[in-house]
């Protein structure tokens, strides 16, 4: 193996600019060409590769989104498209890919491998949606951000004695309510994992409400429903004020905390190794703080299990 390419696709993460720089610089260690790809499978498909050496990846360690860029690939979901691409790699001398996205953009990599191109999957979503792993790159600075406006939001609902509902990303995964709820403090979290009664819960709130308590901090995944909506509920059954904070993309910037960005240098360096061992259609992942790779097929057929013992926690400590 002589020269290996990089790319990030789908949603950016905080944290892939740092698996970036480990994936280049640990293959320039180890006397290996890199590419870069621009703007994940599209830009491959459109030829968008250049050289990489150490001085393209420096001073992006701490800074979020992806210097690589990322975007959405019809094109790429075609056998032709792949084709394409896969030519095109073979055309630049490229042996393998390294790819870091989530479970769409590992889909693409498995779908090209099968074309003779060796990849190697790394996670980098907000939603640690992936079975396989503890954690995903991205997620422990998103989580971080939710706090954040929380415990602003916590304020003003104090001061105004009114009910908070705060919906974050999770379409399909609860995660990132469920840490930021326990985390927060919050009275409610609703996920997707889980039912709820929308009554049931203005009916603790009014207890609470009884028992003096001055606030109310609900969380909410987006996939379970708005917040414009649920909020709207909570003040029509209780007459209390009820406000709805919707973060969105907010959650996907800013710079990678610390573990992010040792957890995306751990994961990229990893990458290289595998490769150079000749691993083919891996992903990396973490479990129980080691760093693990399993084969991508199992790892995308993974059932998610969700943490009924942290959401269980969480509700008897919330009031």
């Amino acid at each position: 193996m002589k020269k290996i390419a990089v790319l990030t696709s789908g949603g950016d993460a905080p944290g892939m600019n740092a698996a970036v720089r480990a994936v280049v610089r640990m293959a320039l260690h180890n006397g290996l060409e890199v590419m870069g790809i621009k703007r994940g499978y599209a830009g491959l498909i459109n030829g968008e590769l250049f050289k990489m050496d150490r001085s393209s990846v420096s001073d992006i360690i701490q800074r979020g989104g992806t210097i690589l860029r990322t975007a959405r690939c019809e094109e790429f979901k075609q056998e032709e498209g792949r084709k394409k691409a896969a030519n095109i790699l073979k055309a630049y001398g490229v042996d393998a890919l390294v790819v870091v996205g989530g479970d769409g953009s590992f889909t693409g990599a498995k779908l090209i491998s099968k074309l003779g191109v060796k990849t190697i999957g790394l996670p980098g979503t907000i939603d640690n949606d992936l079975a396989y792993t503890d954690y995903t790159i991205g997620f422990d600075t998103a989580l971080n951000t939710v706090i954040d406006a929380v415990n602003k939001l916590r304020d003003t609902s104090t001061s105004h004695e009114r009910v908070s509902v705060v919906e974050v990303m999770g379409r399909h995964c609860g995660d990132l309510a469920l840490y930021a709820g326990l985390a927060g403090g919050a009275e409610a979290i609703v996920v997707p994992e889980k039912g709820f009664d929308k009554d049931e819960l203005c009916k603790t709130i009014l207890e609470g409400k009884a028992k003096g308590k001055m606030h109310n901090l609900i969380l909410l995944a987006e996939g379970v429903g708005g917040a414009d909506e649920l909020a709207k509920h909570i003040e029509e059954v209780t007459s209390l004020e009820t406000r709805a904070t919707i973060l969105g993309h907010i959650q996907r910037g800013g710079s990678p905390s610390a573990s992010d960005i040792v957890l995306a240098s751990r994961m990229g360096a990893r990458a290289v190794e595998l490769l150079l061992e000749g691993k083919t259609c891996r992903v990396v992942g973490i479990k129980n703080n080691e760093i693990m790779d399993m084969d991508i097929d199992e790892a995308l057929a993974m059932e998610r299990k969700f943490d009924n013992e942290l959401y269980d926690i969480a509700a008897a400590l919330s009031y």
